[in-house]
């Protein structure tokens, strides 16, 4: 089975934000505002993120989080296995067609980082736009 839940998509565009954000510290509360995720639910997700890493933390009134590398560093493989552990481990065991398909899984989210999703969601928000 391949297992990549909704926690993986929320966080990895949220650490789009924050690339986006480059090196100021980011709340939650306005991450999960600008994405339309509960806080309390990113705070978790962030938690984890942090644990794992991948996300730094800083207190005070100008606090919040940054990404603890250049986004150009950071997979979303990383971010996907840090909340739900290794993607695919029953398929692999499994073999054929599915072992197969995920080893392609795991080589687009390798091979793309926090900086490409920052990039494309920028690109397609340019292109989407209305001119009168």
């Amino acid at each position: 089975m391949i297992s990549v839940t909704s926690k993986s998509r929320y966080a990895v565009v949220a650490m789009a934000e924050l690339a986006r954000s480059g090196d100021r510290p980011m709340p939650v509360k306005e991450l999960a505002e600008r994405r339309d995720i509960p806080d309390q639910f990113l705070e978790q997700l962030f938690s984890t993120l942090r644990r794992s890493g991948l996300l730094s933390s800083h207190r005070g009134s100008k606090g919040g989080y940054t990404l603890s590398r250049p986004p150009e560093e950071i997979t979303v493989l990383e971010v996907v296995q840090a909340l739900d552990g290794r993607v695919g481990q029953e398929a692999d065991e499994a073999g054929g067609i599915w072992a197969d398909g995920v080893e392609a899984l795991r080589e687009v989210f390798s091979e793309t980082t926090i900086a490409d999703i920052e990039r494309r969601e920028s690109e397609d928000a340019a292109s989407r736009m209305y001119f009168i």
